[in-house]
């Protein structure tokens, strides 16, 4: 299935950033804020839906100013007195996937969007920018926020879902959060939640870096009940009434399985300090999604599914591409071959000193020979990002190849242990 995930091939600063003091400009605080991507395959917007207070900051408090991966999308947050740069994030999102299907050409949709920002001391000027896979912009909004504003809805003070600490390893401050959150299990299902998150913790943490690395993450796993057990299947005419209202078939795609009501995620999540988010599906049928920085969903009753969840963090937290490929298929729809790829771990050549030719072993041949893949555990290997011609990937296999493949390649491991390290010095 075809994820979005499309994010920047190295870290980098912007120029101009420099190193600023969280106290200086913020409060031990979230503010989260709601917007909706509207438009179509030829015209696009950003509208502002709502701001919310969260009791306390989980995200980064060194790097404000930086991107760890460049992303399809990008939040600047200036001081509104200086015009100063005091925070910036990036993302993927469903709504730009969906701009390349045919129904982006026959009608207009908007989608929900949410993102998790300190919350600021003083007035500041907020940024949204949507990028296409040309890398030109396709849409930009800007506002201002007040932090003392009557109207900035304060969430995760009276009521917060229960949960429990499958992983502690410090403070939300030296770790990086991880909220794994229930999705189609009712109240009397979850001591099952319960033990597939632990599951999910255990296959995460069976895999470099994220095994060697483990006392950088908190994991807590939140009961949110859903009135109905399983999930949606529209091609089965079967809806369920959940807690984030997933289903199957997105974009018609029989295994993909996602969710647009994303405020859903967050409301269930208010109260509880998380950074990142892995949705599990009380159901057996194969499917999922990862989309940078927003969120994983994966079924959690397939065989299949501790490799799968895996992959799909892969894709939300590390900001990863897809390395398979379908035969005979170019789809230049979604990575323009004469365009240098976002992503860490796929290149179309154009710019490939920025990826992975730094740990090229000498001599390797470009692009290197499948019958060459013992010889060249790292190489130049055509297939990826859906495409058969034109896209390299860096290992013959790897996890984010295929379910079957035991870890992640050496360039995928590097690029997760950059994104920890972003978080987490």
């Amino acid at each position: 299935m075809k994820h979005i995930c499309c994010i920047i091939l190295c870290f980098c600063t912007s120029i101009g950033s420099y190193a600023q003091n969280f106290a200086d400009y913020f409060q031990n605080k979230t503010l989260r804020v709601d917007y909706i991507f509207t438009g179509d395959a030829t015209q696009q917007a950003i509208y502002l839906d709502e701001l919310s207070q969260l009791p306390t900051w989980a995200g980064r408090q060194h790097h404000l100013s930086e991107l760890p991966l460049e992303g399809n999308g990008q939040i600047i947050m200036k001081d509104l007195a200086s015009k100063q740069c005091i925070y910036k994030t990036s993302f993927s999102s469903l709504f730009q996937e969906w701009l390349s299907t045919d129904e982006a050409k026959e009608t207009a949709k908007g989608f929900e969007n949410t993102f998790l920002l300190p919350y600021p001391k003083q007035p500041v000027e907020i940024e949204v920018t949507l990028y296409s896979p040309r890398k030109k912009t396709m849409a930009t909004y800007k506002h201002i926020v007040r932090p003392n504003d009557i109207l900035i809805h304060k969430r995760g003070v009276s009521h917060v879902t229960p949960h429990r600490y499958m992983l502690q390893s410090g403070n939300e401050k030296d770790c990086i959060d991880v909220a794994i959150l229930a999705e189609g299990y009712t109240e009397k299902e979850m001591d099952i939640f319960y033990q597939d998150a632990q599951y999910t913790c255990e296959s995460l943490f069976s895999y470099e870096p994220f095994r060697s690395m483990k006392g950088k993450f908190n994991i807590v796993a939140v009961a949110s009940p859903s009135t109905d057990s399983g999930v949606s299947v529209p091609r089965e005419n079967l809806w369920k009434e959940t807690t984030v209202h997933s289903h199957f078939d997105t974009f018609y795609s029989d295994r993909y399985l996602t969710t647009s009501r994303v405020k859903s995620i967050h409301n269930a999540l208010a109260g509880i300090p998380y950074e990142h988010i892995i949705i599990l599906a009380n159901t057996d049928v194969y499917g999922g999604g990862g989309i940078y920085n927003s969120y994983t969903l994966t079924t959690a009753h397939h065989p299949m599914f501790k490799p799968v969840v895996v992959h799909e963090f892969g894709h939300s937290f590390g900001g990863l591409a897809d390395e398979y490929f379908y035969e005979d298929d170019v789809m230049t729809d979604t990575y323009p071959l004469d365009i240098e790829p976002w992503e860490q771990n796929i290149s179309t050549q154009v710019n490939f000193a920025s990826k992975w030719k730094d740990i090229l072993p000498s001599g390797t041949p470009i692009p290197t020979p499948i019958t060459e893949r013992k010889e060249y555990p790292v190489g130049v290997y055509e297939g990826g990002g859906y495409s058969a011609k034109g896209i390299y990937r860096p290992a013959y296999d790897c996890r984010m190849k295929t379910n079957s493949y035991p870890e992640f390649c050496p360039v995928c491991q590097r690029a997760i242990r950059r994104m920890i390290k972003f978080y987490v010095p």
